[in-house]
């Protein structure tokens, strides 16, 4: 059987790779910890739909440059611009071309709040046959590499962490809030989108998410034993099983869920070890082997597959004289085990996020 595996102990191999991993907040591995969502605001004047493009691509270009590319966990702090046409011209030539001179302004803050925290700006030209593709050609000049973007970038960053570190005690209370309201997914997204370069913060938001994790966890318990049960009576084990791995070893339904999962695996068991046995009648090795694939690792039946899967290895070097590449299922180790649980919590908060509508942005007074 797999040992019970504590949520603390989970939690505590968790923070202490992460903490291991993580530098001085100076450190240029650290800004990746921190994302900025790419925004275009409508209210640019006189920017063609394709330089509105243009200019997002080169926003997100810079945001990835210094690692800090949007992430679905946080959508609050943006990196966006304004263009302002300083000069435009029509030269002089066959054909006539459009030449533009370009302020690009750009801009890193709380598009929640509306807060800015930091900008820089650049002067950039463009010629084209016409207007659009002159602001083409004069944002093309935008060079993510610019020297000059690293203060404005380190700025933002400083900024974020400052926001993170005097908001910590609110958005713990927030995520209480939305538990108590069994809204779970909607707390741990919150929880989960604090950057560890934040480390005081990101430490006790992670453990919030621990606690926030199990008591979903407890709440969905019953309703997944009924599930689990309600798909056993359709034959439908292997959705059954899903969902029973997904309890956890401290919530209190444990122990039922056990002993529903060893039941349905003892029959998958006994469904392929029969498969097997059939098609290693007909000295089918293929049909053996993938019959043997379904053997669950906890089943009754598991050391008779073992025993039946050795003599196939057996005959199989005799007859051909090849080993016999094949392995049953091995038990999950308590680390594979954690490794799950880990991947759940951060799965839901990744679900929760791609589901979220578009956010609007306050942007005004910026520029």
């Amino acid at each position: 059987m797999i040992k019970k595996v504590s949520l603390f102990l989970l939690w505590s191999l968790f923070l202490f790779c992460q903490l291991h991993a993580q530098n001085n907040n100076g450190k240029s591995d650290d800004i990746g910890r921190i994302a900025l969502a790419t925004y275009v605001p409508q209210q640019i004047e006189q920017m063609p739909p394709a330089g509105r493009t243009m200019l997002a691509n080169k926003l997100s270009q810079i945001a990835t440059q210094s690692g800090m590319g949007a992430s679905p966990f946080n959508q609050r702090f943006i990196i966006t611009a304004n263009v302002t046409v300083l000069t435009k011209e029509i030269t002089p030539t066959a054909p006539p071309m459009t030449a533009l001179t370009l302020e690009v302004t750009l801009f890193i803050g709380d598009g929640i709040e509306g807060t800015k925290f930091a900008s820089t700006s650049v002067t950039i030209k463009g010629v084209g046959e016409n207007e659009t593709k002159a602001y083409i050609s004069a944002l093309k000049n935008i060079n993510p590499n610019n020297p000059s973007f690293q203060a404005f970038i380190d700025n933002g960053k400083n900024k974020i962490v400052e926001y993170y570190n005097s908001k910590c005690d609110f958005i713990l209370k927030d995520a209480e809030g939305l538990a108590g309201q069994y809204k779970y997914d909607e707390a741990i997204f919150k929880l989960m989108g604090v950057p560890n370069v934040c480390k005081d913060c990101y430490n006790k938001c992670m453990n919030k998410t621990n606690e926030v994790f199990k008591a979903k966890m407890e709440h969905e318990c019953q309703k997944s034993i009924a599930d689990a049960q309600a798909l056993k009576v359709q034959d439908k084990y292997n959705e059954a099983a899903s969902i029973l791995a997904n309890i956890l070893p401290d919530v209190s339904c444990y122990g039922e869920a056990q002993n529903l999962l060893r039941e349905i695996n003892d029959h998958k068991c006994s469904v392929a070890l029969g498969k097997a046995q059939g098609a290693w009648g007909s000295k089918d090795v293929e049909g053996t082997s993938n019959a043997l694939k379904d053997v669950p690792a906890d089943s009754k039946c598991y050391q008779e597959a073992v025993a039946l899967a050795n003599e196939v290895r057996a005959w199989v070097k005799e007859k051909d004289k090849r080993e016999w590449d094949f392995k049953l299922e091995e038990k999950k180790s308590d680390v594979e085990i954690q490794k799950a649980r880990i991947d759940s919590e951060k799965a839901i908060g990744v679900a929760y996020g791609n589901h979220q509508p578009t956010t609007v942005y306050k942007v005004v007074g910026w520029w």
